[in-house]
């Protein structure tokens, strides 16, 4: 009797835990799945949202007349958000304060690394309008008489009404952090390599101390591998190693697909030009192409001349493209049955949220429209999808982030002048985190039902589970995958309990299909 207890014990680990096989360019590849629900991992990559920017009266909204409605469903957990207390007791200069679905031109913060280490000054979050707060000159004026202040504004449900339905009716979390704290180009470096260091000057202007401290990426710049980043700011290298390498080492299909990718025309020595631009409902005309992309900045999966790939079907797998797409390839490669198992979708600039060059609208179009779509395909069954956002983009949170990691640099300032703690002996310098904390959401029919997940967790819980669930093995170097919460508790495996939900691009609500 023992025996077949053991037996059937073996059974069930190899059920859960158990090997899948996958053919790749014609060759069976074994692949060891965390969980053998998840076949395919979707990251939407969003820009510069804070959790309380977009989550912080969460369930609650104001529900004006003219207004897209939302009413919590019964039970709805709470999250911690800005109580009543929490807003009339705050200690910055201008209190926190709603906005409504007419201010959708915000100035646009700076999240710049010691910016927003001096707005959280030492645990007291009382510097934003001081230390990210920032104006501009624009028509309608974006900052609407508050100045800087305006760094303390907030959605609700009847503006980001979408993303509300959708935590409502799979997962989120209240407790997720940017590894470290910084800008654009340091976010999507944490998502797909945990920092490391590693960070070579290929050209140097006059950003270059902005950007780069001691050997660490805290700053946006130009990737080295790149011809449509022409900002003229310091031109970069990354050296070390990304999860892209870590799936290409396992044989495991995976793409980057960016807005705006494909060129629009090339120059005489062939590099590209990527010049498709749209103009967001706000009337701000913007190029599609966001040149943060991460993996253009290691020469091992960068794509530097914009090649498309030979054909949809070598989309995912090692070609000239070398698994950096435009973002139409993510659809040709998913309509004609060849999802790839790893998927970073980063939509064209007017719609990735970030203030003064898109909105809440026209983000919530592009992640309705998508998520519409990918709720169709045959392989949903096997998908889960995680919202993210690259960074805070120096908006007000009011949860100090648990500092993990500490940093002496001169930029550094969150406990003082040229200090974030005190960093360990032989520790990487220009990593002070954890960074603001941001939302996610994860979107699959294996989600649990409105649920707030408080496990603690950063950009780098999603590498990791990215490594867990094709039996990557870690990124190495200090990499902050190491230390990553598990984002397993947003998920039930037991059945698939989240119904598919389609939504209005324009309300956000609920919509007959």
């Amino acid at each position: 009797m023992l025996k077949k207890r053991t037996v059937l014990i073996v059974l069930l680990v190899v059920g859960c835990f158990g090997i899948a096989y996958r053919e790749l360019n014609g060759q069976p590849a074994r692949v060891h799945r965390f969980s053998p629900r998840i076949k395919h991992v979707v990251v939407i990559v969003q820009e510069n949202v804070s959790f309380d920017h977009y989550f912080a009266t969460y369930p609650r909204a104001v529900n004006p007349t003219g207004d897209p409605a939302f009413v919590a469903r019964p039970g709805t957990p709470s999250v911690n958000g800005l109580t009543d207390g929490l807003i009339s007791s705050n200690l910055n200069s201008t209190k926190p304060f709603r906005l409504d679905r007419s201010r959708l031109l915000l100035c646009n913060p700076s999240p710049y690394y010691p910016f927003e280490q001096g707005a959280y000054h030492a645990g007291l979050l009382d510097r934003f309008p001081e230390g990210t707060g920032q104006t501009a000159n624009t028509n309608p004026p974006c900052e609407f008489g508050r100045g800087p202040g305006v760094v303390m504004g907030y959605y609700d449900g009847n503006t980001v009404t979408a993303i509300w339905n959708y935590a409502q009716n799979f997962a989120m979390s209240d407790n997720f952090f940017g590894t470290t704290f910084g800008q654009s180009a340091p976010g999507h470096i944490n998502l797909v390599s945990g920092p490391t260091p590693g960070t070579m000057v290929v050209k140097a202007a006059a950003d270059l101390d902005l950007a780069v401290a001691e050997g660490t990426l805290i700053g946006d710049t130009a990737a080295a591998f790149d011809d449509c980043d022409t900002t003229g700011r310091s031109q970069v290298a990354m050296t070390g190693t990304n999860v892209g390498d870590l799936l290409n080492a396992k044989g495991v299909t995976w793409g980057f697909f960016s807005g705006g990718f494909a060129p629009t025309s090339r120059n005489p020595d062939g590099t590209a030009v990527c010049g498709s631009s749209h103009t967001a409902t706000t009337g701000v005309s913007v190029p599609d192409y966001n040149t943060a992309a991460p993996f253009q900045r290691y020469a091992s999966t960068a794509n530097t001349h914009h090649l498309p790939p030979a054909s949809a079907s070598m989309i995912g797998y090692s070609d000239q493209a070398n698994h950096q797409y435009d973002l139409n390839n993510f659809w040709d490669a998913a309509t004609s049955g060849n999802l790839p198992a790893v998927s970073f979708l980063k939509p064209p600039n007017y719609q990735n949220g970030k203030a003064q060059v898109s909105n809440a609208l026209d983000e919530q179009a592009f992640l309705v429209g998508t998520l519409n779509r990918l709720q169709v395909l045959s392989e949903w069954q096997s998908t889960a999808v995680f919202i993210t956002w690259d960074d805070s983009g120096g908006w007000y949170d009011h949860v100090m982030p648990p500092l993990v990691n500490q940093s002496n640099t001169k930029v550094d300032a969150l406990t003082g002048p040229g200090a974030c703690g005190t960093a360990s002996p032989g520790a990487y310098q220009g990593r002070c985190g954890y960074g603001p904390r941001m939302p996610l959401l994860v979107i699959s029919p294996w989600a649990k039902v409105n649920f707030v997940d408080h496990s603690l967790t950063d950009q780098t819980s999603i590498l990791r589970f990215i490594e867990d669930n094709w039996d990557l093995g870690r990124i190495g170097d200090q990499s902050f995958d190491e230390r990553a919460g598990s984002l397993m508790n947003v998920f039930d495996f037991r059945w698939p309990g989240a119904r598919n939900l389609f939504l209005d691009p324009v309300t956000g609500q609920p919509s007959t299909r």
